[in-house]
């Protein structure tokens, strides 16, 4: 278990970094275009890649998110039961958002490989679709296994006591 944890985090470090350097390139670009266009020389296929980096951003940031329990969520109910039972709707809200994750990397994976296939670009500046996708894929299999370290986490717990 210890090894899934460390990991998990260690992927997500790396992915949130890639996260916010997207960003910082998306605020770049953005800001370069707005400014060239004031000279009527706008950088083409800007809003394909503010549209790509995002992608990175949102699907990279979801790990660290997931660690940091930043996720919306509504504990202030939750807080009054025991702990046990804080523990098992931990694990049953874990095993939900593992069977989500699952989900989306797996759908990713295989659209992914259908725009591999179809050989699908970007209009302007023909971009390949599919390594964006297969990132996403990738992204939501690190939630998965943070979320399965701490479904096995908190099942521990509640074995414990």
């Amino acid at each position: 278990m210890h090894i899934f944890e460390k990991l998990g985090h260690a992927l997500a470090k790396k992915m949130y970094w890639v996260a916010g350097m997207a960003i910082v390139a998306m605020m770049l670009l953005t800001c370069a275009d707005v400014v060239l266009r004031y000279f009527r020389k706008p950088i083409p296929g800007t809003y394909e890649l503010v549209c790509f980096l995002g992608a990175v951003a949102v699907s990279f940031a979801m790990a660290h998110t997931s660690i940091e329990k930043g996720h919306v969520s509504v504990s202030f109910i939750v807080s009054l039961f025991p702990s046990r039972l804080q523990r098992l709707i931990e694990c049953i809200t874990s095993c939900f958002g593992l069977f989500l994750f699952a989900l989306i990397a797996w759908q990713s994976i295989i659209y992914a490989h259908d725009l591999y296939a179809s050989h699908e670009v970007s209009l302007t500046l023909e971009l390949p679709f599919y390594p964006f996708v297969y990132g996403i894929g990738f992204s939501a299999a690190v939630v998965c296994l943070i979320l399965l370290s701490d479904l096995i986490k908190n099942v521990l717990k509640i074995i414990e006591k």
